[in-house]
C-alpha cells in the first residue's frame, strides 16, 4: 500500500528521490512574462502607463492612403494616453465624425479625410494637435 506525500518544495522531492534540484535555466519566465505561480496564484499584470511625449511636441493628425486601395484614412499620432483611454477617445470621435476606425499600435486611425475637424476637436479637449503632411 502506498504512503500519501505531501512536499512543499522540490527540495522535498530531490531528499526523496535522491536526485539533486536542477539549476533553473536561463530560458526560465522572468517576472514580467509570469502569469501563475503556484506559491502565489494569479499574479495580476501590470497596469498599462500613459505615453508620454517630450516637452513641446504635438499630437500630429495626418492624412494617408498608401497601402490602402485608395481609400483615405486619417492618423492621429503622439497622443499620450493609455490604450483604455485612446479606445473611450476614438468611440466619441467616431461618433462625432460619423465615420468608423480603430486604434493600431497606439494611433487612431479613422476612415475619411476628417483632418482638420480632428484637429479642431483635439484641441477643444486640450491636447496641442497640429496638421500633418500634405
Amino acid at each position: 500500500m502506498s504512503k500519501n506525500i505531501k512536499l512543499g518544495s522540490l527540495a522535498e522531492l530531490a531528499a526523496l528521490t535522491g536526485k539533486p534540484v536542477p539549476e533553473p535555466t536561463a530560458s526560465a519566465p522572468t517576472g514580467a512574462d509570469l502569469v501563475y505561480s503556484t506559491a502565489s496564484g494569479r499574479i495580476d499584470a501590470p497596469a498599462p502607463t500613459a505615453r508620454a511625449i517630450p516637452d513641446g511636441k504635438a499630437v500630429r493628425v495626418m492624412r494617408e492612403k498608401n497601402g490602402r486601395g485608395g481609400k483615405v484614412v486619417t492618423l492621429v499620432r503622439g497622443l499620450p494616453l493609455a490604450d483604455e483611454a485612446l479606445a473611450a477617445l476614438l468611440k466619441e470621435l467616431k461618433g462625432k465624425l460619423g465615420g468608423g476606425g480603430t486604434v493600431k499600435e497606439g494611433e487612431l486611425e479613422l476612415q475619411g479625410d476628417h483632418r482638420d475637424r480632428l484637429v479642431a476637436l483635439l484641441n477643444e479637449r486640450g491636447f496641442k494637435a497640429k496638421a500633418a503632411g500634405g
